[in-house]
């Protein structure tokens, strides 16, 4: 059985290195973030949180845990953080945990807009447990109407307003969103996932500036292990009424911090924190602003190629690392295109479009993003090339033969852009 899974793995690495990784929520880590996810640290039991542990022998993983924190708070000049949270869904479900009570109302951005699942969808804890309403896009501009957010907040009344997406490719007006919080009462969440790492080092908005509470995820454009933190810019104390134990007055670090451990997290992972450390410490260097800078050069590139070539893309460009295209003015659905282009070793996910009249099994559109492909090397020069080829692919879906020619393309051009040396 091992050695199966060990020769699977080296399927795993074979396909990430010759194909194009354009899945906009993944990416590739550096060989030190994997040294430290696979080290010894995975044997450690560490409930609670550094100086305050249920376990002993944690004088070491304190250190980590302690140094992660910081690494994290210069980032992103945070006051507070948690970096322990296995997930952004889980970070999510802490938040929500510690700061609503089962049907409070929440308004987050709609999943079939570009949202996430956490933010309210039906299917997922935060629309079982609490009454979601949801704002959009505007049909035409693609892009979301403060207006209709303000109209929203007003009707509802939520507890907890959300802002942040999986498939947005836009800035957030979080000044705004905090003037609409604070009209109607309620604390404001971002969920920075997809663009944490771009925010991180000032390309785009600062939510921690303007909104109560932050989560991310620490993969994607942040470029660490798969695994989520929360983050605020400043603490303060509870003026929502949240119910704390007895009664007791606690500022909202305290309460975060409880929404994690006990509430929904027993031990942290602290390989994985290590990891997320030396992520973060990667992240502080003059590299990888470079890094960021050219992520967001090639999404602005490849995005206006694709619109010369006749795509519809969502909001017609993108601000940051990603971007939606809706596919039904070529002929092709979601599902189809996804299939042709991992056929050719081209990698994407399908993805709903607003009003997308099809269903999310099929989809009308597919989700490009560039963290990875940057990563990799390619620069802006690169872009009309790949542009090309995803052309060729969804042009002539359903003919194997320039599939084929396409696949090997890519793999010569790949051979090229080596990963890993570990």
């Amino acid at each position: 059985m091992s050695d199966l899974i060990f020769d699977l793995i080296e399927q795993e690495k074979k396909r990430q290195t010759e194909g194009l990784e354009l899945i906009a929520s993944e990416n590739y880590v550096s060989d030190d973030v994997m040294r430290a996810m696979g080290s010894v640290l995975t044997n450690k039991y560490a409930e609670g949180l550094p100086g305050k542990r249920y376990y002993g022998g944690c004088e070491i993983v304190d250190i980590i845990e302690n140094e992660t924190r910081n690494r994290l708070k210069e980032l992103f000049n945070a006051e507070w953080v948690n970096v322990q949270p296995h997930s952004g869904a889980q970070a999510n479900a802490a938040v929500m945990l510690a700061c609503l009570n089962a049907g409070d109302s929440i308004l987050g951005f709609d999943l079939s807009h570009g949202g996430h699942l956490t933010h309210g969808s039906p299917v997922n804890f935060s629309g079982k447990f609490y009454k979601a309403h949801f704002y959009g896009v505007n049909e035409t501009s693609g892009r979301i109407d403060m207006n209709v957010v303000e109209e929203k907040a007003k009707a509802t009344q939520p507890k907890l307003i959300i802002c942040g997406a999986s498939a947005y490719s836009r800035d957030w007006e979080y000044a705004e969103f905090r003037r609409i919080a604070d009209s109607v009462g309620a604390l404001l969440l971002a969920d920075i996932s997809h663009p944490a790492g771009l925010i991180a080092r000032g390309l785009l908005n600062d939510p921690l500036e303007h909104c109560h509470i932050v989560t991310s995820t620490t993969h994607k454009t942040l470029r660490g292990p798969r695994g989520g933190v929360i983050m605020m810019g400043k603490d303060f104390e509870n003026p929502w009424g949240i119910k704390t134990p007895k009664g007791v007055t606690r500022m909202m670090s305290a309460i975060l911090d409880s929404g994690v451990f006990p509430g929904t997290q027993g031990g942290p992972l602290e390989h994985v924190i290590a990891s997320k450390g030396v992520a973060f410490g990667e992240a502080l260097t003059e590299e990888y602003f470079n890094y960021t800078l050219q992520v967001v050069k090639n999404a602005s590139i490849l995005a206006n190629t694709l619109v010369e070539m006749g795509y519809n893309l969502i909001s017609s460009g993108t601000d940051n690392h990603c971007m939606l295209i809706d596919l039904r003015n070529k002929d092709v659905t979601g599902k189809d295109a996804e299939k042709a282009l991992e056929f050719a070793h081209i990698t994407v996910n399908k993805n709903m479009v607003p009003f997308d009249d099809k269903s999310p099994f099929v989809t009308s559109g597919i989700r490009i993003g560039t963290p990875a492909i940057t990563t990799r090397g390619l620069l802006d020069t690169d872009m009309p090339r790949l542009a090309s080829l995803i052309d060729r692919v969804i042009t002539n879906y359903e003919n194997e033969d320039t599939l084929i020619k396409v696949k090997s393309e890519v793999n010569d051009w790949m051979s090229n852009y080596p990963l890993f040396s570990l």
